[in-house]
């Protein structure tokens, strides 16, 4: 979940969104309650998707009981033009999820504007550059280039700033401007 409230792609997720009703080994009938749909932003034409966590072992270890759910979930989403996902910790535990809650704390902390516009004037002279680069060019003096830490990690939370997120972020994570970003 804390990917997708940082991402900026999902409208909404909703945990446990529906029961789905499947028959067990021997004909039995059951109910099945996947762990959440996600819903992305109409703009980008992907369609919703319904999902389940699994630890890789838990999966491996009762597929047997989970085939018969995930053969009725995939049914449902077929009709309903969705698709079905399991997710294991080999996607959710990734340096992308650790870059996430490093940036979660710097989102909210807005920084004073004409040091968000110092470090975008700089940006756009740089283009590219390692943190510590950039740092360097916002200030000489160590500490002081540590009062810019923050303004840089919440321009890059808020996607002002790129860098990517797939890798570890250190003070050597190369950021780019935006503008050179989509070009």
């Amino acid at each position: 979940m804390e990917l997708l409230r940082f991402g900026n792609s999902v409208e909404r997720f909703k945990p446990q969104p529906i029961t789905i009703p499947y028959k067990m080994a021997g004909g039995r009938l059951s109910k099945y309650t996947p762990d959440g749909l996600i819903v992305f932003k109409r703009e980008l034409q992907h369609s919703p998707i319904l999902y389940e966590v699994k630890y890789r072992e838990d999966y491996q270890n009762t597929w047997r009981e989970l085939r018969p759910k995930f053969r009725a979930a995939r049914a449902l989403c077929r009709k309903e033009g969705w698709e079905f996902r399991v997710f294991t910790e080999f996607h959710i535990r990734t340096p992308y999820l650790a870059n996430v809650q490093f940036l979660q704390a710097y989102k909210d902390q807005v920084p004073a504007p004409e040091m968000t516009a110092h470090v975008l004037d700089m940006m756009e002279d740089l283009q590219q550059g390692e943190v510590n680069t950039l740092l360097a060019a916002l200030a000489r003096e160590l500490m002081t280039r540590a009062e810019w830490i923050p303004v840089v990690w919440h321009l890059v939370s808020i996607r002002v700033i790129h860098c990517d997120l797939d890798e570890p972020l250190t003070m050597v994570s190369v950021l780019t401007a935006t503008g050179a970003a989509d070009a």
